[in-house]
C-alpha cells in the first residue's frame, strides 16, 4: 500500500473557514498525515514535491520507508533543486536517491526507482513484482520564448527506457547472472507536474474530481508516448494542481492527480 503526499505548501493557511484561520497552522497538515498513516498503514509513504523538511517528520517518526521528489517551488528557499534533493536523500528511513548512480549525465535532481522483490519462498522469489519510477519534471523553461513550467527531458526519458529494458529480468544473482521473466513487472510513475494528456479527460472518463484547468508542462516532449512503448508502466500519479484529484486512462495508462494536501496550498473551503 502506497500513501502519496501531493502539495504541502508549510506557510499561512489558505481557503480554510472563516472559523478554522485561528486555529490553523502547519500542524494541522502534520496531524492530518499522521491520522492516516495510522489508519491506513502504508508499506510505502510517497511526498510528489513542494514539502519541507518538518513536513517528512511524520514519515520519518512512523518509521515507513518514504521517498519524495521534486516540485516547481522547491528551489525557492535557500538551497538549489540539488541541494534540496540531497538534504532528502540524507534524511532518516528515507529511499530517496539524488540521481542513479549509474547515470553521469542526467536532467534533473531525483530521478531513481525502486524495486519491489517477490515474497521469499513463493514463484516470485528473487524477482521484481512491481517497479517503481521516481522523475524531476522540472520547475520553469529554461528556453527563450517558451514560458512555463518544465518538463522530462530525453536524457530522464532515455534512463527511463534503459532501466525499464533492464527490469524486464530478475534481481540480479551472483551466481547464475540475471534471469529473464516471462513478461516486465508492472511499474507506477511519479512526479510533480503532469503531462498534456492529462487535459485529455471530461466529465465522463475519469473518476474524482476536477475542479481546474490543467497545468501540464510547457512542452510535450513525448513522454506518454515513451511510456506507451516500455508497455510496462500501468498508472501516473502527479500533483501540483491543488483541486484536480482524479484518476482517468488512456492507452492502457491510468493519469491520475493525488489533489492538494496541505492546509496552506490553494484549495476550496469546507
Amino acid at each position: 500500500k502506497i500513501f502519496q503526499i501531493a502539495d504541502l505548501h508549510f506557510a499561512h493557511c489558505l481557503d480554510v473557514l472563516p472559523s478554522q484561520y485561528a486555529s490553523c497552522s502547519d500542524l494541522n497538515t502534520t496531524a492530518f498525515i499522521q491520522r492516516i498513516i495510522l489508519s491506513e498503514k502504508p508499506n510505502l509513504i510517497v511526498f510528489t514535491a513542494k514539502s519541507m523538511g518538518a513536513a517528512f517528520a511524520p514519515a520519518i517518526a512512523s518509521y515507513i520507508p518514504w521517498v519524495a521528489v521534486l516540485g516547481n517551488h522547491d528551489q525557492e528557499g535557500s538551497l538549489s533543486r540539488e541541494g534540496v534533493m540531497k538534504y532528502i536523500a540524507g534524511m532518516k528511513n528515507t529511499l530517496s536517491v539524488v540521481n542513479p548512480p549509474e547515470v553521469h549525465i542526467i536532467d534533473g535532481f531525483g530521478n531513481y526507482n525502486l524495486e519491489v522483490g517477490g515474497v521469499e519462498g513463493t514463484d516470485f522469489e528473487n524477482k521484481s513484482v512491481l517497479n517503481l519510477y521516481f522523475l524531476d519534471s522540472g520547475d520553469y523553461s529554461k528556453v527563450p520564448f517558451i514560458p512555463g513550467y518544465g518538463w522530462i527531458k530525453p536524457s530522464q526519458q532515455l534512463w527511463f527506457q534503459r532501466t525499464s529494458q533492464s527490469l524486464g529480468y530478475s534481481f540480479t544473482s551472483y551466481m547464475n547472472g540475471p534471469v529473464p521473466q516471462k513478461e516486465p513487472a508492472p511499474g507506477l510513475a511519479y512526479f510533480h507536474i503532469p503531462l498534456p494528456k492529462y487535459a485529455s479527460f471530461d466529465s465522463s472518463n475519469f473518476t474524482g474530481v476536477k475542479q481546474e484547468g490543467i497545468s501540464s508542462n510547457s512542452v510535450n516532449s513525448g513522454f506518454f508516448t515513451t511510456l506507451i512503448e516500455a508497455g510496462d508502466v500501468k498508472a501516473v500519479f502527479t500533483g501540483h494542481d491543488h483541486v484536480n484529484d482524479f484518476c482517468g486512462k488512456l492507452t492502457g495508462i491510468h493519469l491520475c492527480y493525488a489533489g492538494g494536501f496541505g492546509y496552506h496550498a490553494y484549495g476550496k473551503a469546507g
